[in-house]
């Protein structure tokens, strides 16, 4: 059976906002919650990008019920991955069992900030895979020193861990990084209805595992409201390719999204009321494999989707 669940964007909301948005999720009966981890947002339209290690631990105490994972976490070039298994494991004792880490290769426009460049693709799956090597020996505890192609870690020890080591989920959009995630992850995360991908995933060791999904959309009174605040403020859901991945700076989004009109988002994305158009994404989330699926609401009318999703979606779901 699909468990459902809903993101909070720390590039729409501030962390006191994300804070209450997990409150209210768990409150509407979501049973999961993915959170953003960025350094700078998409567009400057967003207008947000809060550190989240800090926001978790307010959901954490603001919360009872609600699992959180990152969604995702790039623990190779902005942040060591030894200073990332730290926060993960802090996490999730604050968070008694409820988190997991969703990690991903990465995005230029957060991890070039400290000046190291951005690798190759190939490369950046390389250094995915030894960062995950790297966490989970230093969530065995005790004192481990590692030395690898990317990472060199000596003498480091985490005092405080949570019982059980921290679950991974890796994001894959693509077959290499799909194979990755199905040899070395506890899950998967996707934000599209991509039955190859799960196949893949499935295929190099990922069969069983959970695989979550990502619905973007924009609930609104109308489909030309949601439309059209969709395109004001996250024009990039109509960004193929992988220019997501290579552009380092938010005006660069916004130039790359000129020509993307409220028509496009709606053809991209479900916008406003209709039941039906959000129950067809849902449903080719379902058919492709996925278990989990969550839902990013562009904008700040959390409460109207919420109330959307209580009264006419779920029911039929």
């Amino acid at each position: 059976m699909t468990e459902f669940g809903y993101a909070l964007s720390s590039e729409e909301h501030g962390p006191a906002d994300l804070i209450r948005n997990a409150e209210r999720a768990e409150e509407t009966g979501f049973e999961f919650a993915m959170i953003s981890d960025h350094f700078h947002p998409w567009t400057d339209a967003q207008g947000e990008s809060a550190f989240v290690w800090s926001v978790i631990g307010g959901i954490a105490e603001a919360t009872d019920r609600l699992r959180l994972g990152t969604g995702v976490t790039c623990p190779t070039i902005r942040i060591h991955p030894a200073i990332v298994a730290h926060a993960a494991a802090t996490s999730a004792v604050l968070m008694d069992g409820r988190f997991f880490l969703g990690l991903g290769s990465g995005e230029n426009l957060n991890e070039h900030v400290v000046g190291e460049g951005w690798p190759a693709p190939d490369e950046r799956l390389a250094m995915l895979e030894e960062a995950v090597e790297v966490m989970r020996l230093l969530w065995q505890g005790g004192y481990q020193t590692h030395r690898g192609d990317f990472y060199d870690v000596e003498q480091a020890r985490l005092y405080t861990l949570p019982e059980r080591p921290v679950e991974i989920a890796v994001a894959a959009a693509k077959e290499n990084a799909a194979e990755l995630a199905g040899r070395v992850a506890d899950a998967f995360i996707n934000t599209a209805p991509d039955s190859d991908v799960i196949e893949t995933f499935e295929s190099a060791g990922g069969a069983g595992k959970p695989k979550y999904g990502q619905i973007t959309g924009c609930w609104a009174a109308t489909e030309e409201e949601g439309a059209k605040t969709a395109c004001e403020i996250w024009p990039n859901a109509a960004l193929g390719g992988d220019l997501g991945y290579e552009l380092p700076l938010p005006r660069h989004f916004e130039q790359a999204t000129e020509d993307v009109t409220p028509e496009k988002i709606a053809e991209a994305i479900p916008c406003g009321p209709d039941v039906d158009r959000w129950l067809e994404d849902i449903r080719s989330y379902e058919q492709a494999g996925y278990t989990h699926i969550y839902f990013h609401q562009i904008g700040y009318d959390q409460e109207g989707f919420m109330r959307f999703w209580s009264e006419q979606v779920q029911p039929k779901v």
